[in-house]
């Protein structure tokens, strides 16, 4: 080999070493930097993704027309025709994932790459009181919280507790649900109503709610979001059942409504008064409020401007009491799923978790900065 060949051979091997050494240093920065380590649902059908699937319960949805919209229109446990909000937020803030798994699904539980990067153990049906996941058979919250200790020792086999410890300190951790608890238990049965009054009982959830999130905060959770409830008077199952006339009256039910947003002020005083003993005891935790009242309210109310030509009934079926099992194959669909607020007579259109993500989405901005 000549000199000058040897010369330029010597040039290219630094060369590649800088640029090697260069695209490692950006890959740990990258890792260094990393804001949000992984993302942990616990909740509702709101947020279940399809652990309902792998459980003996009528609440599922892995089922024809749910999934519509997906490739192949395959449907995976959502109760919607695609995504869900949380679905949405995975991938924005950036953890390697554009649809958040089941935590149930036999391709994640043991998948120590989907677990560090998150999961939900949301349950559809469940609920802050005990009785409400009773109803219907459903995974309770406690026992959502269990899995997300589960799912810690998995991750501490591989990245030791300390890294866990940590892992669990850069993650996000997301909660919705207390609907049922409203629609399904209290409104629908007695046997709350012969115990509590409405004041009483919501007294009663957010009880539940603190214990929930002192359990959260045990887990070393850092970094945490609870969801209030919907207008639930708009819920077109709540019209069709409480409407004088569930065909030519269907506006919202105001008293429903009125008690989701009194739930939600208090829900928003206790989140605070946490909030402020936490920061008198200098604790790096954070509590976050994600109002979904108000911009559900707004789309039914401004409809036009969000593209919507239906805000009382679900594209599935009638759509005025079709869910779950009712919703099935034999239905038929409305053509077009973005033109209806709700898919089914309970549950958003994806088109609606997706404006209700825009909508909190400053939030979750604050949420990955913080």
């Amino acid at each position: 080999m000549k000199n000058s060949e040897k010369h330029l051979f010597s040039c290219m091997q630094i060369v590649f070493i800088i640029l090697s050494l260069l695209c490692f240093t950006t890959r740990v920065k990258a890792n260094f930097n990393k804001k949000v380590s992984g993302f942990y649902v616990f909740g509702d059908s709101t947020v279940d993704p399809g652990n309902n699937n792998y459980i003996e319960t009528l609440f599922k949805s892995n089922f024809q027309p749910y999934g519509k919209d997906f490739d192949d229109q395959v449907p995976t446990g959502r109760f919607t025709n695609g995504k869900l909000a949380t679905d949405f937020i995975a991938s924005y803030v950036g953890v390697k994932k554009e649809l958040l798994p089941a935590y149930l699904d036999p391709k994640v539980i043991n998948n120590v790459n989907e677990l560090m990067t998150g999961v939900s153990f949301a349950s559809a049906g469940s609920g802050f009181d005990p009785l409400t996941p009773s109803i219907s058979s459903v995974i309770p919250i406690p026992n959502q919280l269990e899995y997300l200790r589960e799912c810690k020792m998995k991750l501490e086999k591989v990245i030791g507790k300390e890294g866990t410890e940590n892992h669990m300190k850069k993650a996000v951790f997301f909660m919705s649900a207390g609907t049922n608890d409203f629609a399904l238990n209290y409104f629908t049965l007695p046997v709350r109503r012969n115990s509590y009054s409405l004041l009483g009982y919501q007294q009663f959830l957010i009880q539940r709610v603190k214990e929930f999130l002192q359990e959260l905060l045990a887990e070393g959770a850092q970094k945490i979001a609870i969801a209030g409830v919907p207008p639930m008077g708009c819920l077109p199952f709540m019209i069709t059942i409480n409407s004088p006339n569930a065909f030519s009256q269907r506006n919202c039910i105001e008293r429903f409504s009125s008690a989701a947003k009194d739930y939600n002020q208090l829900l928003q005083h206790e989140l605070n008064t946490m909030q402020f003993h936490l920061n008198s005891s200098n604790s790096p935790v954070k509590i976050y409020y994600i109002d979904i009242y108000e911009p559900l309210a707004n789309m039914v109310q401004s409809h036009k401007k969000y593209g919507f030509e239906d805000i009382n009934s679900g594209c599935c079926g009638s759509g005025y009491i079709e869910a779950a099992i009712l919703c099935n194959k034999g239905c038929n669909v409305c053509p077009d799923p973005s033109k209806y607020m709700f898919w089914d007579s309970i549950h958003p259109t994806e088109k609606a978790y997706h404006n209700l993500f825009l909508a909190f989405k400053s939030t979750v901005d604050c949420i990955v900065n913080n």
